[in-house]
């Protein structure tokens, strides 16, 4: 009778802790709108309503950052008339770093670009190209060096305007992947349109896949494949957005010091970081640059490679890139 009690017993005990054992985290996901970019989030949560929360940051540093919504820090700073402007840290952060980026690729990235960058519409189907004359113009006032941060202001010389969207959704892919993991995820991958940011690795250890885009297929298509273990990955190209006229294709990549698409032999980008943010910037300067210059320009940064796409579909990646490329 002894031995059947204890059995009893331990049988109790294992019921017991069973039932206050803590539940697997599940595979969850939330979707939502913002930045014109629909933003996919997966993660393996307890709680979904982690990822709803993490959506409602994105909507506050949309608030912030946007160059459209009127009140925010971009659109006081181009509505000021030459005038200082007070601004968060937040943004005043991703002026520090994309003037920085500026510096290192010789203008190719500049948040200067909105004279020239709102004269361009890609998006409305209408496929018409701006004046040549109003776009000079507009390049002209195109200067980061212009740009004065005084302590927690910023003051635009009158006729200036910026656009953070080239760095700003990298910043919020950095912002939300660390409000995530202070709410203790610790498994994620988090979708920003043409950025990509991971939390960890997968549960059962192995990396994220993360495909890049092929060039001339539709979205969805695959030219490649890329690992990411708790990074950045971020692809800027052609077929983002653009248009034809007149047999000629125009995307949205514009060079900074004549305001026209850049023209040269890629189509485009990868950036493989720790930082979306810089991911984000150092995308479109080293597809401004070129596969030479752009290569040159990742190859001095530590802890960032690249891979390069070109319209005739060669590859090159820099030295460090293979651990990343699967395919």
């Amino acid at each position: 009778m002894k031995g059947l009690k204890g059995a009893a017993l331990l049988m109790a005990l294992a019921l017991l802790l069973a039932g206050c054992a803590k539940a697997e985290p599940k595979k969850e996901s939330a979707v939502g709108f913002y930045l014109d970019t629909v933003i996919t989030l997966t993660a393996y949560v307890e709680d979904a309503s982690v990822l709803k929360d993490a959506l409602e940051e994105c909507g506050r540093y949309e608030k912030l950052l946007s160059r459209t919504i009127e009140g925010s820090d971009v659109w006081r700073m181009n509505h000021a008339g030459g005038q200082p402007v007070q601004v968060s840290k937040e943004t005043l952060e991703i002026i520090d770093t994309a003037s920085r980026v500026s510096e290192m690729s010789g203008g190719a990235f500049d948040i200067t670009i909105a004279p020239a960058s709102t004269l361009w519409d890609f998006t409305s189907g209408k496929n018409e190209l701006p004046d040549a004359g109003a776009l000079e113009a507009a390049a002209a006032l195109v200067d980061y060096r212009r740009l004065v941060v005084d302590g927690d202001t910023v003051t635009l010389p009158e006729g200036m305007m910026i656009d953070l969207g080239g760095i700003a959704k990298g910043y919020i892919a950095d912002a939300v992947k660390q409000y995530l993991v202070d709410r203790g995820v610790t498994s994620a991958i988090l979708s920003f349109g043409g950025n990509i940011v991971a939390i960890g690795e997968k549960p059962d250890g192995s990396p994220w896949k993360v495909g890049i885009q092929d060039i001339d297929k539709p979205t969805g298509e695959y030219m490649a494949v890329a690992r990411n273990f708790g990074g950045s990955t971020v692809t800027s190209g052609i077929y983002e957005r653009g248009f034809e006229v007149d047999g000629r294709y125009y995307h949205h990549i514009l060079d900074a010091h004549t305001g026209w698409p850049v023209d040269n032999e890629l189509a485009s980008v990868t950036i493989f970081s720790d930082s979306s943010m810089w991911g984000d910037a150092l995308a479109t300067a080293a597809f401004a640059l070129g596969t030479d210059g752009g290569m040159a320009l990742i190859e001095g940064i530590d802890g960032v490679e690249a891979a390069f796409i070109a319209r005739d579909r060669t590859l090159h990646t820099t030295s460090g890139a293979d651990a990343y490329m699967m395919e």
